[in-house]
């Protein structure tokens, strides 16, 4: 019989928090409305994303479930992919992981750094149909898809692309000047988009340096995301806007980027924290912090 206490971690990339479970050992199985109570940051934990770690079907060291913080199931997240990344490395005491995802299998890499973590991405998804949109464009460094009045948008002519999941830049002069939490919910279900997308506001204000925010499609705003941290990178380097590799500043940090030439490969490397371990009454939904992560975290808990 399944314990009604599970333990669990809260982590974070630059930011954009998770809380991760070891379902290896013992399945876990949570409703989408108990994700999305959990996932409140008011009256639950509070999170963007939950990650389910599994035993992978193909025998790698991992499978990675996502869901958002809306209960939604996805494939793909880039900086929990590092985080995760950074714990099956610790555990088996290697330098290298690879996780199984909906989005196929991805390896991270540990680094110098203290707690910082490379992930190969794998390829972006460029064509149309691939990202996907719901009408063919020939070009997707810049889609027909605006807001605001058609003499005088808002924003327009967004690049597409695909991390593993659907992305739209808007390449701006100032991405605080906009009302993303309004502008992104909009556009995060635009009939172009029919699974949804990212959202992000995009300002190139120094040589291969991108300043991004971020509408995560399922979560909201996020201080930082890792695949659209990818998808802006690729998206500057396929209109020239920098070269192959950038250094993207998110709110809640930078982290780097290179599309790699000789394989197309997009390697993202950023710092990875556990900002404290918990438990979770199954039943009752009620849980408490049980010890400290890497730093003091201001992450409030219910007791």
């Amino acid at each position: 019989m399944a314990s009604a206490r599970r333990p669990f971690l809260k982590m974070n990339g630059l930011g954009n928090d998770f809380v991760v479970w070891d379902a290896r050992a013992e399945k876990l199985s949570l409703s989408e409305a108990a994700i999305a109570a959990l996932g409140n940051r008011a009256t639950g934990i509070g999170f963007d994303q939950m990650i389910t770690v599994e035993r992978s079907p193909l025998g790698v060291d991992a499978f990675m479930r996502i869901h958002n913080s809306n209960g939604g199931e996805v494939d793909a997240c880039g900086n929990a992919t590092r985080c995760i990344g950074r714990l099956l490395m610790e555990e088996a005491g290697t330098d290298r992981a690879t996780i199984q995802t909906k989005a196929g299998l991805l390896s991270a890499f540990d680094t110098a750094a203290p707690f910082t973590i490379t992930v190969d991405m794998g390829s972006p998804r460029l064509g149309w149909q691939d990202i996907p949109l719901a009408e063919e464009f020939a070009d997707t460094r810049a889609i027909e898809l605006q807001i605001g009045p058609i003499d005088d948008p808002i924003l327009h002519t967004p690049a597409a692309v695909s991390m593993g999941n659907p992305h739209a830049i808007f390449w701006v002069d100032d991405v605080d000047a906009y009302d993303l939490g309004t502008i992104g919910p909009l556009l995060e279900r635009h009939p172009i988009f029919p699974e949804g997308a990212n959202i992000s506001l995009a300002h190139v204000f120094a040589e291969n340096e991108i300043r991004v925010r971020v509408w995560e499609r399922g979560a909201g705003l996020t201080k930082a995301c890792g695949t659209a941290a990818c998808a802006v990178a690729v998206g500057a380097a396929r209109d020239g806007k920098t070269g192959r590799s950038a250094r993207i500043h998110l709110p809640g940090g930078p982290i780097d980027i290179e599309w790699r030439e000789h394989d197309g490969h997009v390697l993202m490397t950023g710092l990875t924290e556990i900002e404290f371990e918990g438990e979770l009454d199954l039943e009752t939904l009620q849980w408490r912090r049980t010890g400290d992560g890497d730093a003091p975290s201001s992450a409030g808990a219910a007791e």
